[in-house]
């Protein structure tokens, strides 16, 4: 292997910042136990803000992102893994301070890697991604805080996104009834088509006037969004029930109060998905490919070579993605 195709964001001494498919060298890549032929990895928020000037994810250049990728061992120092074995790395440091998944090649510590569960193919690994993984950890933590399908409707905010598209069509696929929030009133049509029962327009969760309690409306709620939105969603939600928090899109401020919590035993469920510890981390995969796996997995993405990814990542911050883009390496 004298050189890979590989998307390197880079900034010049005298500031200037490129992002772009340049080649690299096999000892370019930082340490790990294992090598791997990437085959496909996927866009993510944090990838676009990896590759933007200003976007604070990178600190040393030139660079490498990708927070997601699959592939299959070329070589391995650890009795783990064989060449051969097919493999899914997300979360830790990849594409964050070790380069990640926008490379033909990438090196990475084996306990980073998880084996490919039975039921889904390398590109269905990256179609789930760290949006998908996030989705099943937020979806389970509902079902272990005792949210039920019975219990009523389960809202996802900012559901076109990836995490947001991916938990809507896990839901449904387990029975819940399924209310979709998104600014998107175009992909009404396509959250219907992934299961989603109704489609609301995020305003709904923007009153003008907040209240510390509203109408009892959610047995549970995935958020994708934060902020605001978030503390609106916590207003409305059943006595009991649970919201799985993951995301930040809506701000990191949460102007909230303590009534939903003392008044109504609400539950506010972090999810982190880059330090789950490897048992849970296999197990949630797992599922990914079992019992979780959307009936319509493949509506979920769309597909891209390595060369349109800058265009890919500047749509993204513009807010102009919609559900999962896998990118072909």
């Amino acid at each position: 292997m004298e050189g890979f195709k590989a998307l390197i964001v880079d900034r010049t001494q005298d500031g200037n910042h490129r992002c772009e498919v340049g080649m690299l060298k096999k000892e370019q890549l930082p340490q790990g136990e294992l090598l791997v032929k990437v085959t496909y990895s996927s866009l993510n928020y944090k990838d676009a803000l990896a590759a933007a000037p200003d976007g604070n994810i990178v600190t040393t250049y030139p660079f490498v992102p990708g927070i997601d990728l699959a592939g299959t061992v070329v070589s391995s120092e650890d009795a783990r893994f064989r060449e051969g074995d097919a493999i899914v790395a997300t979360g830790y440091g990849l594409g964050v301070t070790h380069f990640g998944g926008y490379g033909e090649y990438a090196s990475i510590p084996a306990d980073w890697a998880v084996p490919l569960p039975d039921g889904l193919t390398l590109k269905e690994a990256m179609i789930c991604g760290t949006a998908g993984f996030t989705a099943a950890l937020s979806v389970q933590a509902l079902r272990d805080n005792g949210v039920v399908p019975e219990g009523g409707p389960v809202l996802v905010t900012g559901a076109t996104g990836g995490v947001g598209s991916v938990a809507t069509a896990i839901l449904a696929k387990l029975g819940y009834e399924v209310t979709a929030s998104t600014g998107k009133p175009e992909a009404k049509e396509e959250l219907l088509g992934l299961g989603a029962a109704s489609v609301i327009d995020r305003s709904e969760l923007a009153p003008a006037a907040p209240r510390a309690l509203d109408k009892q409306r959610w047995a549970g709620v995935v958020d994708c969004v934060g902020g605001k939105t978030l503390a609106a969603v916590l207003a409305g939600v059943k006595y009991g029930g649970t919201v799985a928090a993951s995301g930040l899109t809506g701000g990191t401020d949460l102007p909230a109060t303590v009534f939903p919590f003392i008044l109504r035993g609400v539950r506010l469920i972090g999810i982190d998905s880059v330090f789950v510890p490897m048992p849970i981390r296999r197990k949630t995969w797992e599922l990914l490919a079992s019992e979780f796996r959307p009936d319509k997995l493949h509506e979920l993405s769309s597909e891209i070579p390595l060369e349109d990814v800058p265009a890919a990542l500047a749509a993204m911050l513009a807010g102009k993605s919609r559900g999962r883009v896998v990118v072909k390496l």
